[in-house]
C-alpha cells in the first residue's frame, strides 16, 4: 500500500481550519443581525453580503483541500477517492451559484445537495476490507519487498513460482483504521444522520445554522482522520521492517 504524501496531509488539516476560519471571519463582519445559530452558512456567501469574499474564498480553498487530499489518498479505494473530489469540486461551484439573500435557489440546493451527498458517502466508498498482504520477493539471493493489492484472506506463509525467483508471503497488515469497514461505514451513516438532522432544523426548529456547521466541519474533519490513520499505518509498518 503506498504511503500518504506531506501534502495530502497539510491539505487536509487545512480544509477544517479554512472553513471554521471562513465562517467565524465572515459572520464578525455581517454584524450582530447575522445569528450563526439560525442562518446557514450560504447566507454570508450571498450576493450583497459583508463577508462575501470571505466566505467564498474559504469554500473554494476548501474545495481545493478535498480534492488534493483525494489525489493523494493513494490507500483509499478509488471510488472513494473520486466522491471525496467531486465533493470538493461541489464546493468549488457554489460561488458559481450563490444562495439568494432571501428565499430560495434551485441551482445552489442542487450544487449542495450533491456536494453534502458525496462527503456523506466517500468514507464507505473508500473502505477497504481484509487484510493487507505484505510481499518478500527473492531472486538469486537478493530480497526486495513490495506491496500487494488487498486480499479478503489473510494467507499462510506460502511460495509460488515468479520467473528466476520466488515470492513469499510472509505476513499480513490490516488497512489503516479510517478505511476499516466500521469506522467509515459509521462515518457515513452519521453524516447522513446528521443531513436529517440540518433537514429538521431548517424546517422544524430554526436552528439550522448550528446543524449545518456541525455537519460541514465533521465533512471537512473525516478526511484529515483518514490520512492521520494512513501516516500512522506506514510508519508502524516501517518500524517492524
Amino acid at each position: 500500500m503506498r504511503s500518504v504524501p506531506w501534502w495530502a496531509l497539510l491539505s487536509s488539516a487545512s480544509a477544517p481550519i479554512l472553513l471554521v476560519g471562513g465562517w467565524s471571519i465572515s459572520a464578525a463582519l455581517q454584524g450582530p443581525s447575522y445569528d450563526p445559530a439560525s442562518k446557514t452558512i450560504s447566507l454570508l456567501a450571498s450576493n450583497g453580503a459583508a463577508g462575501y469574499w470571505v466566505m467564498t474564498s474559504a469554500l473554494i480553498a476548501l474545495g481545493v483541500c478535498h480534492v488534493i487530499t483525494a489525489w493523494g489518498l493513494h490507500p483509499a479505494a478509488s471510488p472513494g477517492r473520486l466522491a471525496l473530489a467531486g465533493g470538493g469540486l461541489s464546493a468549488l461551484l457554489l460561488p458559481l451559484f450563490p444562495a439568494p439573500s432571501s428565499g430560495g435557489s434551485l441551482e445552489h440546493g442542487a450544487v449542495v445537495s450533491v456536494g453534502f451527498s458525496l462527503l456523506a458517502l466517500w468514507p464507505a466508498l473508500a473502505m477497504r476490507r481484509g487484510a493487507v498482504p505484505q510481499v518478500h520477493a527473492s531472486t538469486r539471493g537478493a530480497t526486495a519487498e513490495r506491496n500487494v493489492t488487498p486480499v479478503r484472506s489473510n494467507p499462510s506463509d506460502r511460495r509460488r513460482a515468479t520467473g528466476g525467483g520466488s515470492v513469499a508471503l510472509s505476513r499480513t497488515r490490516t488497512a489503516p483504521w479510517g478505511l476499516r469497514p466500521g469506522p467509515s461505514l459509521m462515518a457515513t451513516a452519521s453524516m447522513w444522520l446528521g443531513g436529517a438532522w440540518f433537514l429538521l432544523a431548517l424546517f422544524v426548529h430554526d436552528t439550522a445554522g448550528a446543524a449545518e456547521r456541525v455537519l460541514t466541519f465533521a465533512q471537512s474533519f473525516w478526511p484529515l482522520v483518514v490520512v492521520v490513520s494512513c501516516v500512522r499505518q506506514t510508519n508502524d509498518d516501517e518500524g517492524l521492517t
